[in-house]
């Protein structure tokens, strides 16, 4: 039976506890393959074989507590690239298609009790002290906001009961404990019946209930209020990482105006077809990804770019959803629908990319596993062994197996690496730099050598005219003619000519009798004058180059330039000098890298001439004349060399060797083929973006490390005073609770970085 995917939003986690109790409980239903959570994205990828009841995997997450809505556009059978296409699936599932549509926008708080009572079962309120939509609005709004002042309200009412009546101080403590953890032990329960028995709540519970057994109710009290301010301050936090790759969403404006007919009006900017054709007003953001077909206008691309000086675009040109048009009213084309749209498509990227662990988080997971079972054996010993043997008071030491319960607690440690990628991932796609995962993340630190494609990935793509040489006229009469004889010509070289006579403001006359001779040129007649623009072996059996211009065109070929020579009346009157330059900041972009310790070889289908000629202006080592079998071939050979190899290349002839490297980067716009086959894309094509992403991957490593410092080594710090009698309960969860706030702050760093 095929392979599906099906996605899903689920609301309400914040901490990668609870994406760890939904994993096992998911993955324990029928026909489940597997499953992915991803806390920072709010989303789960349920990999199943088609026989699975997917209302029995809802049943299972809200049983959890937490609110589910599946995705629009679920998945056909899944690819082997963690399915980039999703389509609708219409099978065993037929029920949901008809809600399938509206979900992904919806405020899921309102809309997961539909859910729950279409499926015949009533969710338990509050059952899961997460609040059931990624925290909007203030946080004394959400469900948890509300327990927490209800809990420290009624701690306060419990102290001043104790001054007022002692003798029922006791009573009111074990009231004011009960309202807090009354729902936190619902949770405990619910989550050791799905798989998870060692949960923080379950935890908690046990110490709160000992707690008070030993009389220490008024502790138990305090513990509980301080765990539900940790809880909601993972809340607020976790909401700040999931907002910073939300916000770009808010960038694209919600209306478009449409033309219709020679009219103009506001639309939807949903409703867009593509082909359909939009007017933009200077100063207005742009509502789709388009062509521009009239106007000229500076676009400020910061935010899909990250670059901040505008850009001047004109007619052809493509433009981005959420970029704004400067100054002149543009028409644009629209190509793609808005749920595919560039900023789209770098959302769905990102919070797919947060859903693949990296090789660390799965490390990190399995120790977890094992972490906390060893936490409450070693609980249990401090708690029973010293009285039983050493005769020492069953109070004290009751008490410190407790607060070493809490200690144990694994957020802290389970939250440090999915909180550092999620950051890292979100800051890189907000500045063109997009990673699908966190194992692509951590592999980018330790990339030894880049493999760079030269066309349109070290160069622009595009030639340009380098030199123009004359024999008796001047240099912009040779440039007028030769623009003559291409006007109306789409070649490369054409344009590039073209292009320069624009430039340089060069008049371009119409032309008489325009002829193309195959393979060798083309020719025509302005002003009575007969005009050829051919090549060097074309202008040669025309007997017409003297050994002096042959020479000239001889040093041009060995600088890697291709050249047209300029007939006028027969005799030769000019060279036109073309080739393909690298790009602005090529020479800046290899020098960081080079600075960063990584080596770099340029592979390319290009003549031995043009790259040796390129290579040696930016300094690069090079491979020419190589098919697309080729460059795999050598990815392959530098890696068994030792490198770990990351190859950058536009996506299209560079497929073979972008899927062989460590690391795949696709060059320029995110082209469909090119975002498939590689790991990583730099939207914007610069070749400084390259080590950037390294750097962004070193930060990121760099920053998991401090958090899992941080995180355990709060833990050893408070075991030994705990033991030693020096910290009690309150210190125990106050070091839970303030490692997870700090590891998710620290990890929060990464979305400030200026890279």
């Amino acid at each position: 039976m095929a392979e599906s995917e099906t996605r899903y939003r689920v609301g309400g986690m914040d901490c990668a506890a609870c994406a760890t109790k939904i994993d096992t409980a998911v993955r324990r239903v029928a026909g489940v393959a597997d499953v992915s959570v991803s806390v920072m994205a709010g989303t789960m990828t349920v990999r199943h074989d088609g026989s699975s009841d997917l209302k029995t995997i809802e049943k299972k997450v809200t049983g959890l507590g937490y609110s589910v809505a599946p995705l629009a556009g679920n998945a056909a059978p899944a690819h082997e690239h963690g399915s980039q296409h999703r389509h609708d699936h219409g099978h065993d599932h037929g029920d949901h298609a008809a809600h399938d549509h509206d979900h992904e926008g919806h405020d899921h708080a309102s809309h997961d009790h539909d859910h729950s009572r279409e499926h015949g079962e009533k969710e338990i309120e509050g059952l899961h002290g997460h609040d059931h939509a990624p925290m909007a609005g203030p946080w004394w709004q959400s469900r948890k906001g509300r327990l927490t002042i209800l809990s420290g309200a009624a701690l306060v009412a419990a102290y001043a009961i104790g001054h007022l009546v002692p003798a029922i101080a006791s009573y009111a403590f074990i009231v004011a404990m009960l309202i807090g953890l009354v729902p936190i032990a619902r949770r405990a329960v619910m989550a050791a019946l799905s798989g998870t028995p060692f949960s923080i709540e379950m935890l908690m519970t046990i110490a709160a209930v000992g707690a008070v057994i030993i009389n220490a109710g008024e502790e138990a009290a305090t513990v509980v209020f301080l765990f539900l301010v940790g809880e909601l301050l993972e809340g607020v936090a976790a909401g700040k990482a999931r907002e910073s790759i939300q916000s770009l969403t808010a960038l694209v404006p919600k209306s478009a105006l449409l033309e219709d007919n020679g009219q103009t009006r506001e639309v939807p900017a949903e409703s867009l077809s593509v082909g359909a054709i939009i007017m933009v007003r200077p100063g207005d953001r742009i509502s789709a990804d388009g062509i521009i077909i009239s106007g000229e206008s500076a676009i400020d691309e910061a935010s899909v770019t990250g670059e901040s000086t505008p850009v001047r675009k004109g007619v052809d040109a493509v433009v981005f959803a959420g970029t704004v048009n400067g100054d002149a009213v543009l028409r644009v084309r629209v190509t793609a629908a808005a749920a595919d749209n560039t900023i789209a498509r770098v959302v769905k990227l990102v919070e797919e990319a947060q859903e693949s662990k990296a090789p660390t988080e799965r490390f990190i997971d399995r120790f977890s596993r094992y972490y906390t079972p060893g936490v409450v054996v070693v609980a249990a010993l401090v708690a029973v062994v010293p009285p039983l043997l050493f005769a020492g008071p069953w109070g004290e030491w009751v008490y410190k197996g407790l607060a070493i319960l809490l200690i144990g607690c694994p957020c802290a440690l389970v939250i440090s690496t999915p909180a550092a990628i999620a950051a890292s991932l979100s800051s890189g796609a907000r500045r063109g730099l997009l990673m699908k995962g966190g194992a692509v993340l951590e592999t980018l630190g330790k990339v030894t050598m880049v493999a760079f494609d030269k066309t349109g990935t070290l160069t622009e793509g595009k030639p340009q005219v380098t030199d123009i040489i004359s024999f008796g006229l001047s240099e912009a009469q040779v440039l007028s003619r030769a623009a003559v004889l291409e006007q109306g010509s789409s070649h490369p070289l054409a344009l590039a000519i073209l292009n320069r006579a624009k430039a340089d403001g060069v008049p371009v006359p119409p032309a008489f009798e325009l002829e193309a001779l195959p393979g060798k040129g083309v020719s025509g007649k302005v002003g009575g004058e007969a005009l050829d623009l051919l090549s060097p072996p074309a202008a040669r059996e025309c007997g017409t180059l003297s050994v002096e211009q042959d020479a000239r065109i001889t040093a041009l070929n060995d600088e890697g330039k291709s050249v047209s020579v300029l007939l006028v009346n027969g005799v030769a009157a000019g060279l036109i000098a073309m080739r393909d330059e690298p790009r602005e900041d090529a020479e800046a972009g290899l020098a960081a890298l080079k600075s960063a310790g990584v080596k770099a070889v340029m592979l390319t289908g290009d003549n031995k001439r043009t790259a040796a000629a390129v290579a040696g202006m930016l300094g690069i080592d090079w491979r020419g004349e190589m098919m697309p079998e080729d460059k795999q071939r050598v990815v392959g050979e530098l890696k068994r060399q030792g490198f770990i190899v990351a190859k950058v290349g536009d996506g299209i002839n560079d497929a073979p060797a972008l899927a062989a490297a460590d690391i795949g980067i696709a060059m320029g716009g995110g082209t469909d083929v090119a975002l498939e086959t590689a790991d990583a894309a730099v939207l914007h094509g610069r070749v400084g973006d390259v080590a950037r992403m390294i750097e962004l991957s070193k930060r990121t490593m760099r920053n998991i490390l401090q958090n899992i410092t941080i995180a355990l080594g709060l833990k050893a710090v408070f075991l030994v005073t705990t033991i030693a009698g020096i910290t009690g309960l309150w210190p125990a969860i106050l070091a839970d609770t303030g490692a997870t706030v700090l590891v998710t702050i620290n990890a929060l760093r990464l979305l400030r970085i200026k890279i």
